[in-house]
């Protein structure tokens, strides 16, 4: 049921998502959804929380990964690509929601910026395994960093939503990558 309604949410949004909606996509009765969910609220949580961590999961697989600056280029790389295959369309699976209900429901927009602030922490990790590397200089703000990538992509998904082209995503990444690169040691440059 979660799954179904987080496919439908994701396409359609959460307003124009039904609870009958969700029982056809899903393949259950009135019943069935009314006893695991009370009310759209829950199951919006619901879709919340799988979507949260599902993009989480990805983002720790392929942050653990960053060791050099080429690293963090693959990490962009990666999430151009992937918004390429949907040509922009739809933006991002945790950004989506926020633009739509963040300001509506209090408990989902802390839901949401949870899940935001862990993915933070991801990118500040990664920019702290970087200085651990000595590829940026110990006094870079990996915190500032990690809020500027994070802003770059989100700025990036919501502008290939609109244009229906992932370039101004990937301008917006080059030009936070860059604001990285401007704190890289001699040896981060090599």
């Amino acid at each position: 049921m979660v799954e179904a309604a987080d496919q439908l949410m994701y396409e359609r949004g959460v307003a124009s998502t039904t609870f009958a909606d969700v029982r056809a996509a899903s393949a259950t009765s009135k019943s069935q959804l009314y006893h695991h969910f009370a009310d759209k609220d829950a199951l919006v949580r619901a879709v919340i929380e799988a979507r949260g961590d599902a993009v989480l999961t990805h983002q720790r697989r392929r942050l653990a990964r960053v060791k050099s600056l080429h690293g963090l280029e693959m990490w962009r790389d990666e999430l151009v690509k992937r918004n390429a295959l949907r040509n922009g369309a739809y933006g991002c699976p945790l950004g989506s929601l926020a633009n739509e209900i963040a300001d509506h429901d209090e408990d989902s927009r802390r839901a949401i910026a949870a899940h935001f602030e862990a993915w933070t922490q991801l990118l500040v990790d990664a920019m702290d395994e970087l200085k651990r590397r000595d590829v940026l200089r110990p006094d870079a703000d990996s915190r500032a960093m990690a809020s500027g990538l994070l802003a770059a992509v989100q700025g990036g998904y919501l502008l290939a939503k609109t244009a229906r082209n992932v370039r101004p995503m990937q301008a917006a990444l080059e030009m936070a990558i860059a604001l990285v690169r401007a704190h890289t040691t001699e040896n981060g440059l090599a």
